[in-house]
């Protein structure tokens, strides 16, 4: 397969993510001579290999890591939660090292070109509460108050790394009624009842704060 007709099929597919899979059905080529030409495209420094079977574009333009999240999950479907959902909605302001997402499979790390992911598991029925990010289609994430639950969720199941957080911010738009009627809905009565307890101190240490920042002023 020539070099220009590869590329000219992945410009048919209008996005700097794709499959093998896509380029294949695509190009009506097999996986196999698909797969060795994009490995000779990537060598020419046009391509790259992200993770498994799943390319990009080379371009001046930096890649979301968040980008690659509904190609990692074709069957299965993943939200951004935890910490990174916390952090792109201001709650917090460290930096993740690693995006967390929660999904319906197993508990496991990616690690991609991209960056490295971790995917927690949470029951089906706890598996609710997320959007499209800003409303565009790009990838999934939780709601500012079930990501806060979802953190409590599993910090029920003596994750420690989701016990403590650093510095909380919470807008006006953040109900803390919400995040109660997410905690009901936790099928676990004692991961529920520990996260009812969690909650309670969160929002305590938060009224307090507002309290002092009232006498400063």
């Amino acid at each position: 397969m020539k070099k220009q007709s590869i590329l000219s099929f992945i410009k048919k597919i209008n996005r700097p993510l794709f499959t093998t899979a896509e380029l294949s059905m695509v190009s009506g080529k097999s996986s196999s001579n698909t797969t060795q030409a994009l490995n000779y495209l990537q060598k020419q420094g046009v391509v790259f290999k992200i993770y498994r079977r799943i390319w990009a574009e080379k371009t001046n333009k930096p890649l979301s890591p968040y980008s690659i999240i509904p190609f990692l999950f074709p069957r299965n479907r993943a939200y951004v939660s935890f910490i990174s959902a916390l952090h792109l909605h201001d709650i917090i302001e460290q930096i993740p090292q690693v995006t967390t997402l929660a999904s319906n499979t197993h508990t496991k790390t990616i690690i991609t070109k991209l960056g490295t992911f971790s995917v927690h598991q949470i029951t089906p029925s706890f598996f609710a509460g997320f959007e499209w990010y800003k409303g565009e289609s790009d990838f999934l994430i939780a709601q500012p108050e079930k990501a806060l639950i979802d953190c409590l969720y599993l910090a029920g199941y003596k994750k420690k790394q989701f016990a403590n957080f650093p510095e909380l911010h919470f807008s006006k738009t953040f109900s803390f009624k919400k995040a109660k009627k997410w905690i009901e809905k936790i099928p676990n009565i004692k991961i529920r009842s520990f996260a009812q307890q969690k909650l309670k101190i969160i929002e305590k240490q938060i009224k307090m704060g507002l309290k002092m920042e009232r006498r400063k002023l």
